[in-house]
């Protein structure tokens, strides 16, 4: 018998024992009169004797963290909503039957406590516990105290664990949670209703990727969970939304990297009547806000360098080009907007897609402060309406930073003639071999064919944002439950079954 399968065994007898006391192993309702931050923050500044004198009263529960016994007193420190509160129990102040409670709780159970605050001969603040409440035995060992969960692959897979261990985990989520709800409150303020578009869609569009693909047995047809949400977005505002914004998930079937999960969250908004340079300055304004919001400041640390939120930069995506080109063969303003020399500099079959290629070759991974990349060429932008000045280009940009995309925008195509010669072109990418290319989408055309006012998107990815904000080096690291390969057999269930013979 392995260590841990012997531990588990002693657990389970614990809980028998826990039974035979009186007590349910795994409690019900429990109304605590603080939560443990709550008292950590509420008497930092009085001394141990103003606490003595007043013996304020509190009811608290929490996980035990830690236990030091010493005969007849103990002390544990039991952790709560990111707070950890030490908590005094000794035997001559609770009950026999508490005390033999006491006495078969393990690190890892959730407990509850009648006392009052005091602070130790150390300082320490701390509840002095006169009753006690078993409400959940755990089974199975926790993370080393000291240590933590070290193992990543656990982290992802046994997140809840990652939580308990990790006080830094934790804060991660806590500060996603912030970044979410000020968008959302951005956005509402300046007139955006949010709305919700289907995951389960007959033709997939909005962005260049693979779908994942499914049947509904019901209708005997084929779908695919969306990889955007923005064509039907985009038919709200012809219908007269015209300020919409969802933050959805998108599922999109391509590699997994620390830069990409199959599923992921977006936010994405349209803004009839505005064209992409509105978006710009509003794109400046959401994140440094955001970053405010969730950090406390709009410069945050990132890899070790420091990211300003709060002043993003902007360059065209040939002046980006000229100016973060490295090495011999610097090329002048003039090469980026010759094709021939484009099309010497890449593999690909048209001078826009050669643009786009050896940016993403020589600049985008140098783009480490917040930075806009404005001007994207046609082929890439079959969605985007085309600049006045060179219908070449498309009214698009792109947000990065720390070397990595973050949001696309641009003033969106309201012409439907347009767009079917756009969906042809990228029919015709489709024939050449590229597989993410954009399908033909009919009713979209239709929609666009009962007038779309003049309208700007957006999309910002919420996890890469996230991780900028937390300084976390993995996408996997603020995704709660990441996609990973499938585990083999754990076996605890039959283990379970065991104990219960």
């Amino acid at each position: 018998m392995s260590l841990e399968d012997d531990l588990l065994r002693q657990r389970a007898k614990r809980t028998r024992q826990i039974e035979a006391l009186g007590f349910r192993p795994y409690g019900h309702r429990f109304d605590a009169t603080h939560a443990l931050p709550e008292v950590l923050s509420s008497y930092p500044a009085k001394t141990g004797d103003e606490l003595a004198a007043e013996k304020i009263p509190v009811k608290i529960a929490g996980r035990v963290m830690t236990v030091r016994r010493m005969g007849k007193a103990s002390f544990a420190h039991l952790q709560q909503n990111g707070g950890r509160l030490q908590v005094y129990v000794r035997q001559d102040a609770v009950a026999e039957a508490d005390w033999k409670l006491w006495e078969h709780v393990d690190i890892g159970d959730i407990i509850g406590a009648d006392g009052f605050v005091f602070r130790t001969r150390t300082g320490e603040l701390s509840v002095h516990v006169e009753k006690l409440y078993f409400l959940s035995k755990t089974l199975l060992t926790m993370p080393e105290k000291f240590h933590g969960l070290e193992d990543v692959e656990t982290r992802y897979r046994q997140r809840y664990l990652d939580l308990i261990a990790s006080p830094e985990s934790r804060q991660v989520f806590i500060t996603r949670a912030k970044i979410i709800s000020s968008l959302r409150r951005q956005l509402e303020a300046k007139g955006f209703v949010e709305v919700e578009t289907p995951m389960l869609q007959a033709i997939y569009g909005g962005a260049a990727a693979r779908p994942f693909e499914t049947h509904h047995n019901t209708l005997d047809m084929d779908l695919f969970l969306r990889i955007a949400p923005e064509l039907y977005l985009k038919r709200l505002v012809v219908g007269g939304l015209e300020r919409v914004y969802e933050i959805n998930r998108n599922f999109r079937n391509e590699g997994v990297s620390t830069h990409h999960n199959p599923e992921f969250t977006m936010l994405e908004f349209y803004q009839a009547y505005a064209d992409y340079e509105v978006l710009m300055d509003f794109s400046a304004e959401l994140l440094g806000q955001t970053a405010l919001d969730a950090t406390g400041s709009k410069v945050v640390e990132y890899d070790g360098t420091q990211l300003d939120f709060g002043n993003v930069r902007r360059y065209t995506m040939r002046e980006a080009i000229v100016e973060f080109w490295e090495g011999d063969g610097k090329p002048t303003p003039e090469n980026v907007a010759d094709p021939e020399w484009l099309l010497r500099h890449s593999h690909k079959l048209t001078a826009g897609e050669a643009l786009t290629d050896i940016f993403e070759r020589v600049a985008e991974d140098k783009l480490i402060q917040p930075t806009i990349i404005y001007k994207y060429p046609v082929e890439t932008s079959p969605l985007s309406k085309n600049s006045v000045d060179d219908p070449a280009f498309t009214d698009r940009f792109e947000i990065y930073a720390a070397g990595m995309e973050i949001g696309n925008a641009y003033t969106e195509l309201n012409d439907p003639q347009e767009q079917r010669r756009r969906f042809e072109m990228q029919l015709g990418m489709r024939e050449r071999g590229d597989d993410e290319a954009h399908q033909m989408d009919e009713d979209y055309i239709r929609a666009l064919s009962y007038g779309m006012p003049p309208t700007a998107g957006e999309g910002i990815g919420i996890d890469r944002l996230t991780m900028l904000l937390t300084g976390s080096k993995s996408i996997r690291d603020v995704i709660l439950f990441p996609l990973l390969r499938a585990e083999g057999e754990i076996g605890l269930a039959a283990k379970l079954r065991e104990l219960d013979k």
